[in-house]
């Protein structure tokens, strides 16, 4: 299942749900100045001169990445919801 959603307030994000896991999807475009990183419960996306925050559940275990202009981000399904 896979739902439209919106990211960092701007970002047109998809939501794809599984048995363990859900997975945010967004295209962020390919430019070698972007960076993702999880800091406490916050993903930070720096693009360029701008960061941009997005909160998650209260004590996730969030992994992020960027893959070819794709920021992706996995949290399991019990800290998803």
């Amino acid at each position: 299942m896979n739902t439209d959603q919106q990211l960092f307030d701007e970002m047109s994000v998809r939501r794809f749900e599984y048995d363990d896991a859900v997975v945010l999807a967004a295209d962020v475009g390919v430019s070698d100045d972007t960076s993702v990183d999880v800091v406490d419960d916050t993903v930070i996306l720096v693009t360029g001169d701008e960061q941009h925050e997005q909160p998650l559940p209260d004590d996730s275990d969030a992994h992020a990445f960027i893959n070819n202009g794709i920021l992706t981000i996995e949290l399991s399904t019990e800290e998803a919801h």
